[in-house]
C-alpha cells in the first residue's frame, strides 16, 4: 500500500522522489520561526550548544556558498554565491533576491521562479560554506565593537570563544544577565538571556550559545563586585588576557603616590573545579602588588578601609571595599582583590592604631622595607640612618650608635612632619627599659628627626671653650712683638 501511495504521488508530481534527503525534507517543509515577543533565558533545558552545525533558520546574505538542487533538473543544480547585492545568478531565471531569507524561504523563493518554466519544481537549498559572521560586542569587554568571525567546517562559535576573540569580559561584568540580540527572518528581533557565571559554576556547554550572523551581545556591569567570584571569574577562558599591562593609581597613605602600570605579579592557580581555566596560572595584578609599587602603607595608613573605585563602560564607578588586616590576620586571599584597567586604589588615613597592629602590619609584604629617619647630635653616628618601618625611638638611638659622652641621656628632642602639613617637635624622655608606647618610646615615622642635645657639663665646656679662644688669640698677639725681637737678637 505504501508504494502504491509512493507510485501515485510520483505520478501526480511527474517527478520521481527517490533520494530526497533529509536536509532537503528540513529546508522544503521547516515552517518560519517566529520570532520571541519577551526575552528567552538560556537554561540547559535547551538543545546542547557546543560548536553546533549551521542551523536550518540560518539567514544568508552576500558572501555564503550554497548548493541548489532541482529535482530531476540537473542542468539548474549546482553551487552557487550570494552576491554583493543579495542575489542568485541562476540558469534561465537570472537574478533571485534570497538575502534575508532562511534556507527554507530561498528555496521557496527559488521555486516560484522555476515554476514559469517547471511543472511543481521542487527545489532544495543546502548551506555549503557559511560566510564570516559579524558579530557586535557592547560592554564589560575588553575591546567593544564588530568582528568578523570565520565558520569553519560549517561549525558556528560559541559565545565565549567570540569573547575571547573580543579580549575577553572585564571584572565589572555581571555575568548573570549577558544578552544576545538575534535578527530573525522579516525583520524580527529575538533576545536571548545567558547566564555564564552557570557555565564557570557548572561546566555545562548548553550555557554557552552558538552565535548567529548578525547576533549583538551586551555585557552589562555588574551593581556590586562579589570578592568571593572575582578570582573565579579570572580564571574563566574567557576572561581578558593576563599578559597585558594595566594602568592603576595609588593615592592615600601610601609611600609614593601616583599612577603605575603593573605587568602582573606571582602566579595565581584558579580555583579548584573552575571551568574554562585555561589561563589560570597566568600572571595577576592585585591590590597588595599596586601598594608594594607605590613604595608600601605609611604607619598611619587604615588597612582596614581600603577602597578599590572602578571605572565601567557605561561611565559610573563601581567602588569595592576591602580589608587587608583579614589578609594578614588570617590570610584571606579575597581581600587582595584582583586589579583591571583604570582602578584607583585609595587607602584612608587610620585614627587610632594599636601598637600591636603596628607590629603586625609592619611586617605584611605591602608595607616599605625600612623608612628613613635622621638623627642628629650627640650620638656616636649622627646622619641618616634606615630603620623597618614602625620602629620605636628606642631603637633608632641604639641604630645611630647610642649616646656619645656629650649626650643629654634624659631626653631627645622629636620633630615630625604630620598629614597636614605642619611641624611638631617635642620632648621625649628616653628610658630603654621601656617597651613601646606613645610617651616615652614613640613609633618613628618615615623622615622622622631626632635631636640629641649636649649634657649639661658639655655645654659649659663648649661656652668656656667658645669664651677663651678669642682670649688665647689676643695674648698670641702681645707675643708677636718678643718672638720678632727674639728673631733679630
Amino acid at each position: 500500500m505504501l508504494y502504491q501511495g509512493l507510485a501515485k504521488f510520483h505520478r501526480q508530481l511527474k517527478q520521481p522522489i527517490a533520494g530526497l534527503t533529509l536536509l532537503s525534507l528540513v529546508a522544503i517543509a521547516s515552517p518560519p520561526i517566529a520570532a520571541a515577543q519577551t526575552p528567552i533565558q538560556i537554561t540547559p533545558t535547551a538543545p546542547a550548544s557546543g560548536q553546533a552545525q549551521v542551523p536550518n533558520s540560518y539567514i544568508l546574505g552576500a558572501g555564503d556558498r550554497i548548493r541548489i538542487d532541482v529535482f530531476r533538473v540537473e542542468q539548474f543544480s549546482g553551487e552557487n554565491e550570494v552576491l554583493i547585492d543579495g542575489t542568485l545568478n541562476l540558469p534561465q531565471i537570472g537574478a533571485v533576491q534570497v538575502e534575508g531569507l532562511t534556507l527554507e524561504q530561498a528555496a521557496n523563493a527559488i521555486s516560484s521562479r522555476y515554476s514559469r518554466l517547471l511543472r511543481r519544481p521542487l527545489v532544495t537549498v543546502s548551506l555549503l560554506a557559511p560566510r564570516p559572521l559579524e558579530i557586535g560586542i557592547a560592554g564589560e569587554v575588553e575591546r567593544p565593537g564588530s568582528y568578523a568571525v570565520p565558520v569553519q567546517n560549517a561549525q558556528f562559535p560559541t559565545l565565549t570563544q567570540v569573547l575571547q576573540a573580543a579580549g575577553g569580559i572585564r571584572l565589572s561584568a555581571n555575568l548573570r544577565q549577558v544578552q544576545v540580540r538575534r535578527m530573525q527572518g522579516q525583520g524580527a528581533e529575538q533576545v536571548l538571556t545567558v547566564n555564564l557565571w552557570q557555565l564557570i559554576q557548572t561546566g555545562d556547554p548548553r550555557y554557552d550559545l552558538v552565535l548567529r550572523d548578525g547576533d549583538n551581545i551586551f555585557i552589562p556591569t555588574a551593581e556590586t563586585i562579589s570578592l568571593e567570584e572575582t578570582s573565579q571569574i579570572a580564571a574563566a577562558s574567557f576572561f581578558a588576557s593576563f599578559n597585558q599591562p594595566i594602568n592603576v593609581a595609588v593615592v592615600g597613605e601610601v609611600f609614593r603616590p601616583g599612577p603605575y602600570t603593573l605587568t602582573g605579579g606571582t602566579p595565581r592557580t584558579g580555583e579548584a573545579g573552575v571551568p574554562g581555566s585555561g589561563q589560570s596560572g597566568g600572571n595577576l595584578s592585585t591590590v597588595t602588588q599596586a601598594i608594594q609599587r607605590a613604595g608600601g602603607i605609611k604607619p598611619l595608613a587604615d588597612i582596614r578601609n581600603i577602597q578599590i573605585r572602578r571605572p565601567t563602560r557605561t561611565g559610573t564607578e563601581q567602588v569595592i571595599n576591602i580589608n587587608l588586616q583579614e589578609l594578614i590576620a588570617s590570610g584571606d586571599l579575597r581581600q587582595d582583590i584582583i586589579l583591571q584597567e583604570g582602578d584607583t586604589i585609595s587607602v584612608p588615613l587610620a585614627a587610632d592604631i594599636t601598637p600591636e597592629e603596628a607590629t603586625q602590619i609592619a611586617s605584611a609584604s605591602f608595607s616599605p622595607d625600612t623608612i628613613r629617619v635622621n638623627v642628629v647630635g650627640e650620638v656616636d653616628s649622627p646622619g641618616i640612618i634606615e630603620v623597618p618601618p614602625n620602629t620605636p625611638l628606642n631603637q633608632a638611638l641604639l641604630a645611630a650608635g647610642g649616646f656619645n659622652t656629650r649626650a643629654r641621656r634624659g631626653e631627645v628632642n622629636l620633630v615630625r612632619l604630620n598629614p597636614n602639613g605642619t611641624v611638631s617637635e617635642r620632648e621625649v624622655p628616653v628610658d630603654f627599659a621601656q617597651g613601646i608606647n606613645e610617651e616615652s618610646n614613640p613609633i618613628l615615622r618615615n623622615n622622622d628627626v631626632l635631636v640629641v642635645g649636649r649634657s649639661g657639663i658639655a655645654a659649659t665646656s663648649d661656652t668656656l671653650d667658645t669664651v677663651l679662644r678669642p682670649l688665647g688669640s689676643f695674648f698670641s698677639i702681645l707675643s708677636l712683638p718678643f718672638r720678632i725681637f727674639g728673631l733679630f737678637d
